[in-house]
């Protein structure tokens, strides 16, 4: 049976690593592409919904720093003016017995209580007299955290945390993913600071960030698919995909159209993507991938902006007295993510639950809260009374207050939330990817790799980016296989030469400058 669309390189998914790859390919002079996705727009997890009252919610915390000269030349390229961003600095605090920690937990112990205090700086001594000589690397990430920070950091805040995060104990998980993700504590400059009572400065890669003024994170990719040939893209009910045939290359659609392709990238989740290859043997082995869902929960509230909510960013809570690991003032982000103050809401209910006195619709002004819930096998969730526990919690953590006016809740939950950096991971990614590859599949993308480390949206776009180049030219994918060097920001001349790509079209051969790490 003849084929309704042939390309050379077909590209499963519209979200960052799919469009990263359909950029890619648009550069380069030769193959022919198309792009598909079964939704409606693009964006995938790094997506946006409006709620009915006009509140915006990304799919999850997401703000944009970049590792890649080429990606913030894409993306500028899609939001070029000046209007178009709002810059931030990070401003980022623990909740922890009451109090406000800055961000990093482990570098502002100082902020904690006297007794809390001396727990911490006696974990941390035994951990650098015990294990700072270690020649082995640890066996996970539990082991990791005492060796880098010690029982009292670890009981305090790492464990319960990163729990609630991940979904899983941190016995479960590996210690390779960590790079620039976990702040290893200075003993000295935190015995320093607790001297002192000093606060330490920002650390890592999102000290200072930048947010798009409208339509939430997901405008951003919505902005780059339309720098894409329209006659290049399926997305909806036309783009939805129902099989996967490898060996004949084609993949079937839900509206009955068949393409035929050369070479596929595919950014769904791999899981996902064997179990429409009908592949018994993949399918198994990514049996053991682990990952969490994740609840996105939305709380639009009346009222100015409070002083204890300030110019905060993102907020942590390890404690059990709210159901969420994180809570994103989204309003502070761009003043276009909530109702203008002159639109009119009726309040639905208070902080405590009980109604409101009048049901009339009132002004403004109005700010949001967005929150986030993991959810696995090892860490079951209320879903029923997710919505209300969180609300409590904002309660609990002197967020609101009973008596504020909420005006708009939203709560959505995604499968697929964070791949989980399992212990299994790596064995089963080193036999997994190869396998698809082998048959013209380069599986990328969040959960089309799996690798946490390079998930952010630079990385996701990358990973699509890398994958259409090693496609047609055989360049090395750098972003994949060495997570490491990418995160360690230290070869400006990488960062410049791929500038240069997303500027100039590529020579007839689409050949790039690559260098290994």
């Amino acid at each position: 049976m003849c084929a309704d669309i042939n390309v050379d390189v077909l590209v499963i998914g519209a979200g960052p690593t799919g469009l990263g790859a359909a950029k890619r390919l648009n550069q380069i002079d030769g193959p022919s592409w198309l792009i598909i996705d079964s939704n409606e727009k693009a964006g995938g997890l790094a997506s946006t919904d409006v709620t009915p009252e006009g509140f915006l919610y990304d799919v999850g915390g997401h703000v944009i720093f970049s590792h890649y000269k080429y990606f913030d030349d894409c993306i500028d390229e899609a939001l070029p003016k000046e209007d178009d961003w709002y810059e931030h600095q990070r401003i980022s605090y623990v909740r922890y017995k009451g109090l406000w920690v800055p961000y990093p937990f482990q570098n502002n112990i100082s902020m904690l209580p006297k007794e809390d205090q001396v727990t911490c700086l006696e974990g941390m001594i035994d951990a650098a007299l015990e294990h700072r000589v270690a020649n082995t690397k640890p066996k996970n990430f539990d082991e990791w955290i005492i060796r880098q920070m010690g029982d009292g950091i670890a009981n305090i805040f790492m464990r319960p945390y990163n729990y609630k995060v991940w979904a899983v104990p941190t016995t479960d998980m590996q210690a390779e993913w960590l790079g620039e993700r976990v702040a290893a504590p200075n003993l000295k400059l935190v015995t320093k600071n607790v001297v002192l009572n000093k606060v330490a400065g920002n650390w890592g890669p999102n000290a200072t960030f930048r947010f798009p003024a409208r339509d939430g994170t997901g405008g951003i990719w919505i902005a780059v698919a339309n720098t894409l040939p329209k006659e290049k893209t399926r997305f909806g009910k036309h783009g939805e995909v129902s099989k996967v045939d490898a060996a004949k290359k084609t993949v079937k659609l839900a509206d009955g159209t068949t393409i035929k392709y050369e070479k596929l990238v595919s950014t769904m989740a791999v899981d996902h993507l064997v179990e429409a290859m009908d592949n018994k043997e993949l399918v198994s082995l990514s049996k053991g991938l682990y990952y969490s869902s994740t609840h996105v929960i939305g709380v639009g509230l009346r009222g100015e902006r409070p002083e204890r909510i300030g110019d905060k960013c993102w907020l942590y809570f390890p404690e059990d007295n709210a159901p969420f690991y994180r809570a994103t003032i989204f309003s502070n982000y761009s003043p276009y993510n909530q109702p203008q103050a002159d639109v009119k809401l009726p309040t639905i209910q208070l902080g405590d639950g009980s109604k409101p006195k009048s049901s009339d619709a009132k002004e403004g002004p109005y700010w949001s809260i967005m929150l986030e819930v993991s959810q696995s096998t090892k860490k079951p969730v209320d879903e029923a009374n997710l919505l209300r526990d969180c609300i409590q919690g904002l309660i609990n953590t002197e967020m609101i207050k009973p008596e504020d006016e909420i005006v708009s809740t939203y709560h959505r939950k995604f499968d697929h939330g964070y791949p989980t950096p399992a212990l299994e991971r790596e064995g089963v990614l080193k036999e997994l990817l190869p396998k698809l590859q082998d048959m013209d599949i380069w599986s990328r993308g969040r959960f089309g790799s799996w690798r946490y480390e390079v998930g952010n949206q630079d990385h996701s776009f990358m990973l699509g980016v890398e994958a259409a180049d090693n496609i047609v030219n055989g360049a090395v994918e750098l972003t994949l296989n060495y997570p490491d060097f990418v995160n360690g920001r230290k070869n400006e001349e990488r960062r410049l030469v791929q500038g240069t790509l997303a500027t100039k079209k590529s020579s007839s051969n689409g050949a790039l400058p690559t260098r290994k790490a």
